[in-house]
Order: C-alpha cells, then structure tokens, then sequence
C-alpha cells in the first residue's frame, strides 16, 4: 500500500532524475560499517524500500561478491533508483523492481536471498504490514541468510527522545494504522518465525540495527 506521507525527507533535492535524501547521506557511513561486520561475502542480496537508490549502489560498490537487487513499491522512486544505477554503474546491481513487502504473499515469485536489508520501512506500514513483511523474509531468505532492519523504534514502549517521540506522533496522526514499532516487539516476531537474532546495533540518533540469521538446515 502506498501512502502519501509528510516526512523528514518529503522534499529531496533532485538532480535530473536522481532524488537525494539528507537522510540517506546521513546514515549511509553507519550503516556500511555494520554491513560489514554482519553481511555474507557473496550472493543474492534484495534491499526493500530502496527509495530514492542512493544507498543501494554504495552498498554494490563496498560488497562486489554480492549481486544486489533493489526495490520499491512505489514506481516513481524506481525511476531515481535507475538513475543512480547509470550514475554510478556496478555488474551486480541488477533492475529495479516493484515490490510491496506489506501485501501477504509478496515473495511467492522472487528467488531465495542470502541478504535481506531494509532501511526506515518499519514504521512507515502497519502492524499487518509488518507481519507479511516478516513472514516473507523468513521464506524467502536461504539457509544460513541474514536480515538486516534499520530504523527508529520504540525501547520498552517508550521514544528514545523527544524528537522521536514528536516523529512517531506525526505519523500516527497522518495514519494511525503506522508509526514506530518496539524493537522488542519486533524481535520476538521475528524469532517466532524461526529467525535467530544475532545483534541489536545502536545506531547515530537513536536508531537500532537489528540482525536476524535463518538457522542452516
């Protein structure tokens, strides 16, 4: 489901057909960092949301054993992913797809991954949302594979800071089926959908990183 929301990023600078996110080039460093320290070497790795495609052909430029597929529910922001792709061109970044990861069934047609990674989705959809998207990536990823969620999230129910608490109103107040998601919450959905957590990574301004492997067969 796509959903017009007012957020931080809503007016991304554009460069002919590339947008560009402050966010995106915020937390790009960060996120690198723990990719590598948690990715596999090598490959199929599947970004959801990949939004305006600036991070996904950083993420096949630092991991070249890894053939990345990006994707997006929303058509026009394949068109910047695209963009970025011709800008900064890699042999393992393949074609933009559609894919909405909170519709039930999402992964019937898609090949298994060794990497599943999103940035900032989880409180952008909704609690059924949210379990499609999970019980998709516990199908869809390959023995021995990794998911990797990024993004704010409640602790014990509670924002991390004001800022964050002011965020998740607005959300809500835009759509009250969305906003932040307890990272405890989260884990234990997860987990009882056979995933085994490995790390919760703090991240810069008060975002988490949370690390999931599919035990091997």
């Amino acid at each position: 489901m796509i959903r017009r929301l007012t957020l931080p990023d809503s007016g991304a600078r554009r460069e002919g057909e590339r947008r560009i996110a402050g966010s995106a080039e915020r937390n790009i460093a960060a996120i690198l960092d723990v990719l590598g320290a948690h990715a596999p070497q090598d490959g199929r790795a599947l970004e959801l949301a990949s939004g305006t495609g600036q991070q996904i052909v950083r993420y096949a430029q630092a991991f070249p054993g890894l053939d990345w597929q990006p994707s997006d529910i929303d058509p026009d922001n394949l068109v910047s992913i695209r963009a970025w792709a011709v800008e900064h061109p890699a042999p393992n970044l393949r074609e933009p797809v559609l894919i909405d990861a909170g519709r039930p069934g999402w992964e019937i047609a898609l090949h298994p991954f060794d990497l599943i990674h999103t940035v900032n989705l989880l409180h952008l959809i909704s609690e059924a949302e949210t379990g499609a998207l999970a019980r998709g990536c516990a199908n869809l990823l390959n023995p021995g594979g990794r998911l990797c969620l990024y993004g704010p999230f409640l602790r014990d129910g509670q924002a991390t800071s004001p800022g964050d608490a002011a965020f998740d109103a607005s959300l809500r107040a835009q759509d009250g089926q969305i906003g932040y998601k307890d990272a405890g919450a989260v884990v234990a959905r997860f987990q009882a959908l056979g995933l085994r957590s490995r790390a919760e990574v703090e991240m810069p301004a008060n975002n988490l990183m949370l690390i999931f492997e599919k035990p091997a067969a």
